[in-house]
């Protein structure tokens, strides 16, 4: 755990996205199969052509290989997008990326619930299984039935 920078020091805020914030550190049983979860329900981005603020609750769940996410770095990566431009639909896809890229997990799935702004919210999903898996599978089947039971929305 030597490697990690953040943790246990003074919070410095990046206003500008930065991928390289995000910190791993070794998983202790990465024979075993189990779900590592996080909610971030204060995330902020910029639409990428009015400039306005767009807000969201993102939920970021994947199943570890080696390595797992050291939950200060992430959420300062998070708070990076904060004058980051870009669509709901990029953001999501980019977190997704990038952790895979830093973790190469298992499986993860990246939700977006983003408030509405013009009357409409949209709520993009994304994910990945190792190819070749069973994770490359159960991929493609959360794919096709993340939202049979979609939840009640009261604050939105």
């Amino acid at each position: 755990m030597d490697n990690l920078k953040n943790l246990g020091n003074e919070t410095g805020y990046s206003f500008d996205y930065k991928p390289d914030l995000l910190e791993s550190f070794g998983n202790k049983h990465p024979e075993h199969d189990y779900w590592v979860k996080f909610n971030c329900p204060e995330f902020t981005s910029l639409c990428p052509i009015t400039g306005q603020p767009d807000f969201a609750t993102i939920y970021l769940s994947y199943i570890p290989d080696e390595k797992l996410v050291e939950s200060k770095s992430l959420k300062l990566y998070l708070f990076s997008f904060r004058n980051h431009g870009a669509f709901h639909e990029d953001c999501i896809n980019i977190i997704m990326k990038d952790l895979i890229a830093l973790m190469n997990p298992k499986y993860i799935e990246v939700w977006g619930k983003f408030l509405p702004r013009g009357g409409l919210s949209i709520d993009p999903f994304c994910n990945y299984g190792k190819p070749g898996t069973k994770y490359g599978e159960m991929a493609w089947y959360r794919m096709q039935n993340h939202d049979l039971n979609p939840e009640e929305i009261d604050n939105r």
